[in-house]
């Protein structure tokens, strides 16, 4: 590879003692029911070849946050944080220089909301969240959107309104891939990627299909749309460990991403793979 670092854009961690994670409630997520922490992450980034990492964030909670950055100010494997504030808040701004200016605040690369769970359909295009996506911006951070394939219309309203915040699209909108359904997502995706502010993360993807008898085959159709819609330089691999072991484990994922992106060039992978997460997230591999 001629990118000096294989990135993992894409994971998560979490402490279930200092506060409750009820998305962890209910016997098919008992898999991934316990504390996970970077030196669980290092056993699976390490035989993959992933030296660097984002950790993105899991709840709506600014200390969860806080806790991220200080982690990542002492871990030569955490290169970049996407954290969350309240987009809504008067004082989103403030919020955001407390955590740059806060243990770690270098290590602060992005924003993320959970957009898939809010029951308003507008909420992306609600004037304090416009506001708030605007303060990221100003800031000088990209903002990691979350959404479901029916969430793709309201998502391109925002991109459009804000041109100049560079958006990052987790796991390709979370197409039914499960369903083997490819429209009318495969139409958003493309419209979404004809704006020049949009990157898109290649991941999440096996627990959007069968978690039991899911197949790379499964999955190439929606990583093809993605290479065709974006191309290499603005599409990046994420795991999403822990949540992928509830259908496959850190090795299957990243294996799959190898295959699903085998017809491109060398130098086209070693974008996919980590040149874009550095370019897009500014991170300090060194």
């Amino acid at each position: 590879m001629t990118t000096m670092h294989r990135i993992d854009a894409h994971h998560h961690l979490w402490n279930l003692a200092p506060r409750h994670e009820d998305w962890l409630d209910g016997w098919h997520m008992a898999p991934i029911r316990r504390d996970f922490d970077e030196a669980d992450l290092r056993l699976v980034t390490g035989p993959s070849g992933v030296d660097a990492t984002v950790l993105v964030q899991v709840l709506a909670n600014l200390e969860e946050t806080v806790e991220f950055l200080a982690l990542a100010a002492g871990s030569d494997l955490i290169a970049g944080v996407v954290g969350w504030v309240d987009l809504t808040a008067p004082d989103v701004a403030e919020q955001l220089d407390r955590l740059r200016s806060g243990p770690g605040g270098e290590r602060l690369v992005g924003i993320r909301h959970l957009v898939q769970a809010e029951p308003d359909p507008e909420w992306l295009t609600r004037a304090d969240v416009v506001a708030g996506l605007r303060a990221v911006r100003d800031a000088g951070l990209v903002y990691d959107l979350l959404t479901r394939p029916h969430q793709l219309t309201v998502a391109l309203e925002v991109v459009r309104a804000v041109p100049d915040l560079v958006f990052v699209l987790d796991h390709l909108s979370k197409p039914d891939i499960a369903g083997r359904t490819v429209e009318p997502w495969a139409t958003h995706l493309s419209e979404l990627a004809d704006e020049p502010n949009v990157v898109a993360k290649l991941s999440g993807l096996v627990t959007e299909a069968d978690w039991v008898r899911w197949t790379v085959a499964d999955l190439r159709p929606y990583v093809d749309v993605a290479l065709e819609a974006f191309g290499p330089d603005r599409l990046m691999v994420g795991s999403d460990w822990p949540v992928c072991l509830l259908a496959a484990s850190y090795e299957q994922v990243i294996d799959t991403a190898e295959q699903t992106t085998e017809s491109l060039t060398t130098a086209e992978r070693d974008l996919v793979f980590g040149g874009t997460a550095a370019r897009v997230y500014g991170l300090g591999t060194d």
